[in-house]
């Protein structure tokens, strides 16, 4: 009778063309989720989203822009689209809007899609709150 030592006891592994299948699933699924992003980039796309907004703590430091931060100017942070892009930011709880300049970047806070200046916090009417649902449509 022979004894086997444990090192010989070996799981199972998935043979090479399986985990290579998988492998190419999975890209092909990641491909798919990132066409289905609710932003296309262009004229008159919107998405929805968590809006915030900054003020007090950052009035006066440079933006990803370059330029110097206002809180008092009507701006926003948005992650990916161009500097200098109007768009219309619509709070979704009152359905007040205000028309924006994208001039940094941000935020970087799950579920969010953009973060608006002070003064565009006012005309939105989401100081209190902080943190409001929001529409966001590219004008240009």
């Amino acid at each position: 009778m022979t004894m086997r030592s444990p090192d010989a006891i070996r799981e199972p592994s998935l043979p090479r063309i399986a985990s290579g299948l998988q492998t190419w699933a999975l890209l092909g699924a990641l491909a798919l989720l990132g066409g289905c992003s609710t932003f296309g980039g262009g004229t008159g796309s919107s998405e929805t989203g968590k809006a915030s907004y900054y003020g007090d703590r950052h009035h006066g430091q440079r933006t990803a822009s370059g330029e110097r931060f206002d809180q008092n100017a009507l701006t926003a942070a948005h992650r990916t689209l161009p500097f200098g892009t109007r768009v219309r930011v619509t709070n979704l709880n009152n359905e007040r809007s205000v028309v924006l300049r994208i001039n940094d970047r941000g935020p970087f806070v799950r579920g969010r899609v953009i973060d608006v200046s002070r003064a565009a916090a006012v005309r939105l009417d989401m100081l209190r709150a902080g943190v409001v649902p929001v529409r966001v449509e590219t004008l240009d």
